[in-house]
């Protein structure tokens, strides 16, 4: 069985967010909340975040043992991305383009 967590619209960018998601993939969960919570990037809260309600989802809904839990699937794909304009000399502007992205995170039990 496996319980999963997704958060949208993170106001970071995927290649940043994957950075972080590639520590914690097939990590027991008390590893990876570890990882995460010594980690000095800041999207590693977010994913705390994540892995934490993964885990919360587990335990409540499909009565799993927290204890034999890990990190079996997780993923960064891109969201929306703003665009907006910054001003250059001469008149020019240049874009410039905000990312956003999707997490999911996956636990199962071992």
């Amino acid at each position: 069985m496996e319980a999963k967590a997704i958060v949208r619209y993170l106001k970071t960018s995927p290649q940043k967010t994957r950075l972080v998601v590639d520590l914690i993939r097939g990590k027991k969960v008390d590893e990876a909340l570890t990882i995460l919570r010594y980690n000095d990037k800041a999207v590693s809260r977010d994913i705390l975040k994540v892995v934490k309600s993964a885990v919360a989802n587990a335990e409540n809904t499909k009565n799993l043992d927290v204890d034999k839990l890990y990190v079996s699937k997780a993923f960064v794909d891109s969201g929306p991305t703003m665009k907006r304009t910054h001003s250059k000399a001469m008149g020019r502007g240049a874009l410039i383009r905000r990312r956003s992205s999707h997490v999911t995170v996956v636990v199962a039990e071992k």
